[in-house]
């Protein structure tokens, strides 16, 4: 039975990343967050539960009992809480136990009691939840000092409501408050917005979260200080584990090639031994250029030992490499934005440790977006606790209400707000006599919502006319000048829409320029303002409202009055 939810006043909370690979915890000190280490030293702590002898082992130990006590560790199962059985794919517990049918929701038999009589356990994946998570609320109450009762829990952007409730009720059972689910992009974001050096404006984020078994990437329109998700895409191809694969695959051929054929990863004891190694290779060669590989009796009774630098796993790896940057691209597709429209990437998880990943994102996106990972920014916050701190600054503002409080301001019915999806601006007129956008409300605003800017008027003062219109972004790309080939047209310029072209020819592909220009849509209103003096400004205002009106008012800078009207929808 759960225990009954503590008052506001008598929380202790922190906040999880609960990984189907590994999970962390957090909590606050003075406001900032900070990931905690639990009894061995482990700040990611791999999800998996070993049972020896009646004794429970969790993370890097039970992690280590994958090659010689396979069938009573459990791993990868976050994924199948609240799943069917018949729903679940179970590619990567071919090593550790395996999931079972029990009532069509998924368990694992284990031998968790000490006894040579006693007959192994059925144990749901609700229940080995609660017992992971019960360690990790133990570990983080030892580090603080006193009982932790409350969470922030961060969740993949596609979990089910009914996966939501039972890793609620599975926290329950672990006597553990759940004070709200976040979205894993959102906490990864928040965790670099609540830095004291930075600076909350409206920008287009992409975060990439890229994991042990799966990778989520997430567009973001922070808006405000509001975030909202424009598109999600979720890969269960390109991840960590198809990394590994290439490194075990690697280092097998190896030991073929020097003992007579014999393949390591025929014998199970073997090739868990081989992707244990593999993937701290894989972590040596996202901090150094080399990486050592060593196995004591790997297969019939042969030590085996070999070496690897970073250019040829960049190389063997190309394949997957590619995959990751084809997932990203994808996403900001389907948000109906290209990668020009991109203000940030933030590199989530902790395979984005690989700097190849980062270094393939960098050659797509514009110099003016900024990479945040460790290998492309001197400033990137560890991306595998970017979650975890985000969870846990959650935690800590709104550690001191009501539960009944949190639950309705959470609700999907508030947090899922109309937004308005052509920019809303105003039309200045450059020097030249061009007209020029100046977008006042950027797109995917949540509404209701309210922007102000200054345009100059003109420098002798007069009349002004503003006029407000919608508007959006396309792309102008300028294709270079034809070779000389008897060609004598000159450069093409070509309004691309909001969709990239296929050119077959790379040389040609690198020397286009691209670039994001405004186009003016339709016109929603027009104010005058007479007699501004030289020299002078106007402010103009837009405030739209929770039913799509829009609200207008312009006035010259310290002047009285202005000119104020109102549109319907």
């Amino acid at each position: 039975m759960s225990a009954p939810k503590p008052a506001p006043g008598d929380r202790t909370v922190i906040g999880i990343t609960f990984g189907n690979s590994n999970s962390s915890i957090a909590c606050t000190n003075d406001d900032k967050a900070e990931v905690i280490a639990n009894e061995d030293g482990d700040r990611q702590i791999p999800t998996i539960l070993s049972y020896v002898d009646g004794e429970e082992y969790y993370g890097q130990q039970a992690k280590n009992f994958l090659v010689r006590n396979p069938k009573n560790t459990v791993a990868y199962f976050r994924d199948f809480l609240g799943k069917d059985f018949k729903s679940i794919d179970p590619t990567h517990n071919h090593a550790s136990a395996h999931p079972e049918d029990a009532n069509d929701t998924v368990a694992f038999t284990l031998k968790d009691k000490a006894g040579e009589d006693d007959a192994p356990s059925t144990l749901s994946v609700a229940e080995i939840s609660t017992r992971y998570l019960r360690r990790l609320v133990t570990s983080a109450s030892e580090y603080l000092g006193k009982k932790v009762t409350s969470a922030v829990i961060t969740v993949p952007t596609n979990f089910t409501d009914k996966q939501k409730a039972a890793l609620i009720a599975a926290a329950a059972d672990a006597n553990l408050e759940v004070l709200q689910l976040v979205s894993e992009p959102v906490a990864a974001v928040l965790a670099y917005d609540a830095r004291p050096e930075a600076e909350i404006k409206d920008k287009i984020v992409v975060v990439a979260d890229l994991g042990g078994t799966r990778s989520d990437v997430a567009v973001v329109a922070s808006r405000g200080g509001m975030y909202t998700i424009l598109a999600t895409a979720h890969d269960y191809e390109f991840a960590g584990a198809a990394l590994d694969k290439i490194l075990v695959d690697h280092f097998a051929k190896e030991f073929m090639k020097r003992n007579a054929g014999v393949d390591p990863r025929e014998n199970a004891r073997s090739l868990a031994k081989l992707k244990l190694e593999s993937e701290s290779a894989k972590k040596a060669l996202s901090i150094g250029a080399n990486a050592s590989f060593s196995v004591e009796s790997m297969a019939e009774g042969i030590d085996f030992a070999s070496t690897i630098n970073r250019l040829r796993y960049e190389t063997i790896g190309r394949t997957v490499f590619e995959g990751f940057t084809r997932l990203v691209e994808s996403v900001i597709k389907k948000a109906g934005l290209d990668v020009l429209d991109v203000d940030e990437v933030i590199l989530s998880g902790g395979t984005s440790h690989t700097p190849r990943i980062a270094a393939n994102l960098k050659a797509i996106f514009p110099g003016s977006t900024t990479i945040l990972a460790p290998s492309t920014s001197a400033t990137a916050i560890n991306p595998s606790e970017l979650q975890a701190r985000g969870a846990a600054l959650q935690a800590s503002l709104i550690q001191e209400y009501e539960s009944e409080d949190i639950d309705q301001s959470t609700h999907a019915a508030v947090t899922t707000v109309p937004h308005i999806t052509n920019a809303i601006g105003a039309v200045s007129v450059s020097e030249s006599g061009e007209e020029v956008f100046v977008p006042i409300v950027p797109p995917e605003t949540a509404v209701p919502a309210r922007r102000t800017v200054i345009v100059p008027a003109p420098k002798n003062g007069g009349d002004v006319l503003v006029k407000i219109v919608e508007g959006n972004t396309h792309i102008k790309v300028t294709k270079p000048e034809p070779k000389a080939n008897g060609d004598s047209k000159a450069a093409k310029v070509e309004d691309a829409g909001d969709s990239d072209s296929d050119f077959s020819d790379d040389e040609e592909e690198e020397e286009e320029k691209r670039e994001k220009v405004w186009k003016i849509g339709a016109t929603l209103a027009e104010a005058g303002i007479r007699g501004v003096k030289a020299g002078s400004k106007v402010e103009v205002s837009i405030n739209v409202n929770a039913d799509l009106s829009v609200t207008v008012t312009t006035r010259e800078v310290g002047a009285k009055g202005g000119v104020r009207g109102t549109l319907s929808a």
